[in-house]
């Protein structure tokens, strides 16, 4: 299962809002390669569920991933930060060995 944090379900929300999206829109989070640590979390938001998709919900908040990307994904928290350290979602997840300064990429 991913997880979602209060201000990540805050953020979220206001985002869809602000985009006017309709409930048909879920957060897809994904995984690719590249970054310098090896893999890079990617986020967007998609009206579509595959047929290997799994799909969560907590807080609210419906995300979907591929069932790859869940594969390294699994058990992680998505959070969002606005302090003076850095400002957007982050992953907190326990597959990942290492993780780059910018918190933008992993490996395992």
């Amino acid at each position: 299962m991913i997880t979602v944090s209060d201000k990540a379900k805050e953020k979220v929300e206001k985002l869809m809002h602000d985009a006017a999206l309709t409930d048909a829109f879920r957060l897809r989070a994904s995984v690719a390669g590249g970054g310098c640590s090896g893999l890079s979390y990617q986020l967007d938001f998609d009206d579509e569920v595959r047929p290997m998709d799994q799909e969560f919900e907590d807080k609210g908040v419906r995300v979907v991933v591929d069932m790859k990307s869940f594969l390294y994904l699994a058990g992680t928290e998505l959070d969002f930060s606005d302090g003076l350290n850095g400002k957007g979602f982050y992953f907190n997840n326990p597959n990942a060995s290492r993780t780059c300064g910018c918190g933008e990429s992993f490996s395992v």
